[in-house]
């Protein structure tokens, strides 16, 4: 069972990245705010749900959430400031975007950029073990994915449909056809990366 929250004093976010590692668009964030009686029998790291869950928890999370942010940083930006800034970046921005302001924010992973003077919590796995950083995570990881399902339609040679621009054989099949396209992350060296996959010898 997820924990409700970290402590009983402050006001809480939590906060998660998705789309770190994918090859294509951007990275996505979103900070939560939950009431302490928060209860979802099949919330948990976004990994960890079926998509068709995720979506039936995003709704139960923007109903019951006390307030809530979703923000994204771009492939382009992505390849100015790189991804790990990118993806702080996007908290930042979701964190900005909550009408009630946290006096803790909860961290999924091990480091993060200060955000103002809110002292935070790294919490490496965290979308498992703190409900408010497991609904960030379903709520970055479905809006990202909305995102990348439009963007297969304009692309759909790289089927982001179904793989959301991570790096799987489809993918990469499609970039060793077509090359790259402008939502490709070129700072991430894909193409003389795939050049040594699908290399016949």
């Amino acid at each position: 069972m997820l924990k409700a929250y970290h402590q009983e004093e402050l006001t809480e976010a939590g906060c998660d990245e998705a789309g770190r590692g994918c090859y294509a668009g951007p990275v996505f964030a979103a900070a939560v705010v939950l009431p302490r009686d928060f209860f979802h029998p099949l919330l948990n790291d976004s990994k960890q749900v079926p998509a068709e869950t995720r979506y039936e928890l995003r709704n139960y999370i923007e109903t019951h959430a006390l307030d809530f942010a979703v923000e994204q940083v771009s492939n382009e930006e992505i390849d100015v400031i790189n991804i790990l800034k990118a993806s702080f970046k996007a908290m930042h921005g979701a964190i900005d975007k909550l009408k009630i302001r946290p006096r803790l924010l909860l961290i999924d992973g091990h480091m993060f950029y200060k955000y103002k003077r809110v002292p935070h919590q790294c919490v490496v796995k965290g979308d498992g073990i703190y409900a408010s950083i497991a609904a960030a995570s379903i709520l970055a990881k479905t809006y990202r994915d909305d995102y990348m399902r439009l963007l297969h339609y304009q692309y759909p040679h790289y089927g982001w449909f179904n793989n959301k621009g991570y790096g799987t054989a489809e993918h990469r099949k499609g970039i060793e056809i077509h090359g790259l396209c402008p939502y490709h992350r070129k700072s991430f060296n894909i193409v003389s990366a795939q050049m040594e996959i699908f290399d016949p010898q």
